[in-house]
């Protein structure tokens, strides 16, 4: 869960990096697409390093679902028994809105990426028209504000979702020892789930006020 998770997180980062060249124009966004398949030429074909990313990913969300799903009938078998304990919560079990929104949010997540990818990728459905350009198909889209808040929603339960993971992943992997290193991994967290939700957002939100068109 951790070891996956973390990998994602390295993408959303990158993913992120490229949305942001929206504000460069249609040509820089455009190149970057393209150069994205030219990756590692010649020592790699066409595309070849792309997919190579898209393995690495669906094995990472793969082993990410089967986690969730083991961890998840654990939790529930030890409900009321071997759970984390607060005095900060009433029910003396310590969870945030973070932790408490981890599943539903990685469903909402998990349906925003297909509705995402026949989107921009595969152009199964193309609010705002169809295009043979990344930025038109882009633009396209969030001029439409039932897409922006499509939009808005998965990317609340991606901040969320990274507010509580990216901490629970560190800790899992052997950081946070101290009460001092605990509190810099959750302001990193805090600061990861801040900077990824509103990185993404800024596109969106520049293109349906006329910022980007």
């Amino acid at each position: 869960m951790a070891v996956s998770g973390l990998i994602m997180v390295g993408y959303l980062l990158a993913h992120m990096y490229g949305n942001l060249k929206a504000f460069a124009g249609q040509q820089a966004f455009d190149e970057y697409s393209h150069h994205l398949r030219e990756l590692g030429e010649p020592i790699l074909p066409y595309g070849g390093a792309l997919w190579i990313i898209r393995v690495v990913l669906l094995v990472a969300v793969a082993a990410h679902v089967v986690s969730a799903v083991k961890l998840s009938r654990r939790s529930w078998r030890a409900a009321g028994v071997n759970r984390y304990e607060t005095r900060r919560n009433r029910r003396g079990i310590q969870r945030s809105y973070a932790s408490f929104t981890l599943r539903s949010g990685g469903l909402v997540i998990a349906l925003f990426v297909l509705y995402h990818l026949a989107h921009l990728t595969w152009q199964w459905i193309t609010p705002g028209g169809a295009s043979p350009s990344p930025y038109e198909r882009l633009v396209n889209g969030f001029n439409i504000w039932w897409v922006v808040v499509t939009y808005t929603i998965a990317m609340v339960a991606v901040g969320l979702h990274l507010r509580h993971g990216t901490a629970s992943a560190l800790y899992t992997l052997g950081a946070g020892t101290t009460s001092g290193s605990r509190r810099v991994i959750l302001a990193v967290s805090v600061a990861l789930a801040w900077v990824i939700t509103l990185g993404f957002l800024a596109v969106p939100f520049s293109v349906l006020l006329g910022v980007v068109s």
